[in-house]
């Protein structure tokens, strides 16, 4: 969106964000090509280096036993 050119108000207006930080958080991870942190659930930071994959791993030892 926001390289569509589209203002930061209108961003946070249409996906009920808060906070402009939210945006720039979201452009930074962009631009440094982090863009397996959007798969990273809201409120929640993933421990021991493990991203999604490592938590879909540990779902399924947790369902083996």
């Amino acid at each position: 969106m926001k390289k569509n050119g589209i203002k930061n108000s209108e961003i946070m207006k249409e996906l009920g964000i808060k906070n402009v930080t939210q945006i720039k958080t979201w452009m930074r991870w962009e631009r440094n090509g982090e863009s397996y942190r959007f798969d990273q659930p809201v409120g929640k930071q993933y421990s021991y280096s493990k991203g999604p994959e490592g938590q879909d791993e540990l779902e399924a030892e947790r369902k083996k036993n």
